[in-house]
């Protein structure tokens, strides 16, 4: 192997020196976050404990292979649900919401939750992450409002 000149030699200490500070900044900005818009903290100014439904825990009588507790029965009928009902999914907004009520009333009503995956935009992730919050309840027309189903007040 040859020797080295003296311009490779500086121009190998450059690149050195460079991947050096590089991996510096990087660790300088993993221990300090930079502040958010007002000028606090990011790690003071969120309060402790989850920040999303996808990082708190489970319910304690939830099932562990869902995350799935006694509030299934309260999940989201997709053939009922409203444009801002769905809007208020995780993962769904407006448009993919007005994209499965365009497919509802161009298909007819949902006969599984597995027939989400025909809506442009929704995959097997996105599906995974809705499956404890929509149902596929009556075979209702979409143009039935939920509140249409309810009995009458006296």
């Amino acid at each position: 192997m040859e020797a080295l000149t003296p311009a490779e030699r500086r121009g190998a200490l450059v690149v050195v020196l460079l991947l050096a500070l590089g991996a510096g900044h990087d660790l300088w900005r993993a221990v300090r976050p930079l502040p958010d818009a007002r000028g606090a903290d990011r790690l003071t100014a969120t309060p402790p404990g989850p920040r999303d439904a996808r990082d708190a825990p489970p319910a304690p009588d939830a099932d562990p292979a869902t995350g799935v507790g006694p509030r299934a029965a309260r999940a989201l009928d997709l053939n009922r649900a409203s444009a801002s009902e769905l809007d208020a999914l995780p993962g769904i907004g407006p448009v993919l919401a007005a994209r499965i009520i365009a497919h509802r009333e161009r298909h007819g009503p949902f006969a599984s939750r597995e027939e989400l995956l025909a809506v442009r935009g929704i995959g097997p992730r996105l599906l995974a992450r809705l499956a404890g919050r929509v149902r596929v309840g009556g075979r209702e027309p979409s143009g039935v409002a939920r509140s249409d189903t309810l009995p009458a007040r006296n």
